[in-house]
């Protein structure tokens, strides 16, 4: 019998709705919004003042989200907890001037984002998603999820060499979508993605949009116990923490292991009244992780110090209290990471080969690509005992270089302990990925142990 057997659906299955709705960073964020939301969460500004009254709130900020909860009466000092992740894909992005073509074909000029597999977006139907910005400086979101664009690859009988020497992708000649027939026209794009969003094309002063494959995310297998879907890496820990943090702000996370996080902000309205929590719990999801987290809503900025500092003050505390909350602090960066390959086993290490379905993953790395040391396992590995949930480990094999996170950028921007996590995965940085089917609820209610403390 399959593992997937002995699991509620009910996140898996929401996962993938969360998936399907989200196919930029804003779309991520405004639906983690939502969410939250529904659990009690409201927004704060950054331009207002902020009080100190228990509650949760979030701050949006492009493709990023801070949330966190304040329990009732929690002095200055109060550590965090907090869940880490980001927003972002690697994908294609439009360029500032779209509208190019040759040969009677109309194509749409677009930029390689982050660490793409380039090949795996040849041949695939896709919509257009992303943010509007609009004269008066407000932004609107706008997904045309259909049958719009798509980067066809030349047939095997203008390149017989493809199946014996490997394909070989120029970024630049041969990864523009092609979306209609005629001569390009200045404008032509922007103009019909205004009508689709519903504003005046005049309006509309810059956009940040990207393609994406419109397949939805499906159940995989004989048994159903996988899942495949796009940008898996990381919404689906986006997903996770967003659950985690609304179950634990509404006290409905239960005993460990004792149900899923959910759906929908994962446990009421925040009616149940106030839980008590020894930390703050926090999700962090910034945007620009595939690129260096370099920007005002990436890890390296100061966006999440200055809220978690905010948030200090706002309850009346001090430096001294903001210095003995952050020396108090753990953050779980959770990341998706590679399961290991059955037709690619000899890139994997030999002793340490996370398997789908197994549970999340621990990831180390001794250079600090990873910011995982021995006291951070002891933290993850106490939460994942709480929760009743099986982990395991994962390293490079020493011949490959290692990726890395926001994890190692938190703990050294911040100066707070910072352990990497997160679900094993295949295919990752396709424009579609898979998983294991009951990884991402194990997930979560490890998540959920972890920021009850």
């Amino acid at each position: 019998m399959s593992t997937s057997a002995r699991f509620d659906r009910g996140h898996t299955d929401d996962l993938m709705s969360f998936l399907a709705a989200s196919p930029s960073p804003y779309h991520a964020v405004a639906n983690a919004a939502e969410r939250l939301e529904k659990a009690g969460f409201r927004q704060v500004l950054e331009t207002d003042a902020w009080d100190g009254s228990a509650g949760g709130r979030f701050v949006l900020r492009g493709g990023a989200i801070i949330a966190w909860f304040v329990p009732e009466g929690a002095p200055p000092h109060t550590p965090f907890r907090i869940v880490g992740a980001h927003t972002d894909s690697p994908n294609l992005r439009v360029k500032p001037l779209p509208d190019t073509g040759s040969y009677g074909w109309r194509q749409i000029a677009v930029e390689i984002y982050g660490g793409t597999l380039l090949n795996t977006w040849l041949d695939r139907d896709l919509g257009l998603a992303g943010r509007l910005t609009l004269r008066d400086g407000s932004h609107r979101l706008v997904n045309i999820d259909r049958a719009l664009l798509r980067v066809p690859q030349l047939a095997v009988h203008l390149d017989r060499s493809v199946n014996t020497d490997g394909l070989k992708l120029d970024r630049q000649r041969h990864m523009q979508p092609i979306w209609g027939l005629g001569e390009p026209e200045e404008g032509d794009l922007i103009r019909f993605v205004a009508e689709e969003a519903g504003v005046a094309a005049e309006d509309i002063t810059g956009w940040d949009l990207m393609p994406h494959a419109i397949e939805p995310p499906a159940y995989l297998g004989r048994d159903r116990e996988l899942v495949a879907g796009p940008r898996m890496d990381n919404l689906l820990s986006v997903h996770a923490g967003t659950a985690a943090l609304a179950a634990v702000a509404t006290g409905s996370g239960g005993s460990a292991g004792a149900g899923t996080p959910g759906a929908s902000g994962a446990g009421g309205d925040g009616s149940s009244g106030t839980p008590s929590l020894p930390y703050i719990p926090v999700l962090a999801a910034f945007d620009h992780e595939e690129n260096g987290s370099q920007s005002d809503t990436g890890a390296d900025g100061p966006l999440l110090g200055t809220v978690l500092e905010r948030s200090v003050l706002a309850r009346g505390g001090t430096y001294e209290d903001r210095a003995r909350a952050f020396a108090g602090t753990v953050c779980l960066s959770s990341d998706t990471g590679h399961a290991v390959h059955p037709n690619y086993a000899e890139r994997h290490d030999p002793t340490h080969q996370p398997r789908a379905n197994g549970g999340p993953i621990l990831k180390v790395n001794v250079n600090m690509r990873y910011a995982t040391d021995g006291s951070g396992r002891g933290v993850f590995a106490a939460a994942c005992e709480k929760a009743g949930v099986p982990w395991q480990s994962f390293v490079s094999n020493n011949s490959m270089p290692c990726g890395t996170t926001i994890g190692p950028i938190t703990a050294a921007r911040h100066g707070i302990q910072t352990v990497d996590i997160g679900v094993a995965i295949l295919s990752m940085h396709s424009a579609r990925e898979l998983c294991g089917a009951d990884d991402p609820y194990l997930l979560a209610n490890a998540l959920v142990a972890f920021l009850e403390g």
